[in-house]
């Protein structure tokens, strides 16, 4: 018969606490429980070696017998007392069960068990059912508001709410509407990942909105009212004169609508960028040179 390590078959190192144990049991048996590989042999195979080597790690007794004397840890009695009474060898050397026929899984979990079945025990434990996930793909001006949408999942149709300032690739749960439980757990959760294309003008960080605007040369030496547009409408703002390229301003509250935070939304940062003339008349580089000889820096 093949020893089963039980730490290796869990993904555990001997160190491992009750709780590792405990979370490593439940993540196996959920994966290769009948329930969700019907038919499938190497599964079932697997489901019950995971529930032979909970059982025997999750109980400190057992556990500390097997850390001890390794595939003979179900005779440490037998050695105990065979040494303790000075037995020979032979005598403390573990039974078999010779009536009993060889399968790929040690005979323990039969013994506890039963060969045909999983266990009254185990069949009782509930399973969370399993977590779905899916993208969604939306532009930056779909979630500036929030509203609902319907969505396809699993050929089932779910109405959800896109809350008002979601970002690129957060995610959100939808709880109950994964998969089924098993033996009367709980369903499992959907998680919605949000790709948003960004198809505005402006360049998005959180709830604050940045955007570079171009201003004529004339306007940023004289000054003067320039229009921009902001996700809300379009607005006028005075550029002072001697404006410098490069220079900043903040219009508060015209950024993008915070997340969660009703009525809240970030600032619009708006850069001036000079834009210089090109294709000059005569006039205007006379003009310019007229400037020049001045001696205007």
């Amino acid at each position: 018969m093949e020893f089963i390590d039980y730490y290796k078959l869990l993904g555990l190192t001997k160190k491992a606490s009750a709780k590792d144990v405990k979370s490593a049991y439940r993540k196996l048996a959920r994966k290769y429980h009948p329930d969700l590989n019907p038919k499938d042999t190497e599964a079932e195979k697997k489901f019950k070696q995971i529930n032979e080597a909970n059982e025997v790690l999750s109980d400190p007794e057992k556990r500390k017998k097997y850390d001890q004397y390794g595939k003979d840890w179900k005779h440490a009695e037998e050695f105990e007392k065979a040494r303790s009474q000075g037995q020979s060898a032979g005598r403390s050397r573990p039974h078999t069960n010779s009536g009993r026929q060889e399968s790929d899984y040690s005979d323990y979990f039969e013994s506890m068990f039963g060969g045909s079945g999983f266990g009254r025990q185990e069949r009782q434990i509930k399973f969370k059912g399993q977590d779905f996930n899916t993208e969604l793909h939306l532009n930056l001006t779909d979630v500036i508001e929030s509203h609902k949408r319907t969505l396809t999942v699993n050929g089932k149709n779910i109405r959800i709410t896109i809350p008002a300032g979601i970002e690129e690739g957060q995610t959100i749960k939808i709880k109950g509407y994964g998969g089924k439980g098993l033996n009367g757990g709980p369903k499992g959760d959907l998680f919605i990942r949000f790709s948003l294309a960004n198809n505005t003008s402006f360049k998005r960080e959180g709830a604050n909105l940045y955007k570079t605007v171009d201003i004529p040369l004339t306007k940023s030496v004289l000054g003067g009212e320039i229009t921009i547009g902001t996700l809300n409408g379009k607005v006028k703002l005075q550029v002072k004169p001697e404006t410098q390229n490069g220079t900043k301003i903040k219009l508060k509250g015209k950024g993008f609508p915070a997340y969660k935070q009703e009525k809240e939304f970030g600032d619009l940062y708006i850069s001036y960028r000079v834009k210089i003339p090109t294709n000059l008349s005569e006039e205007q580089r006379d003009l310019f040179k007229k400037l020049e000889e001045t001696n205007l820096n």
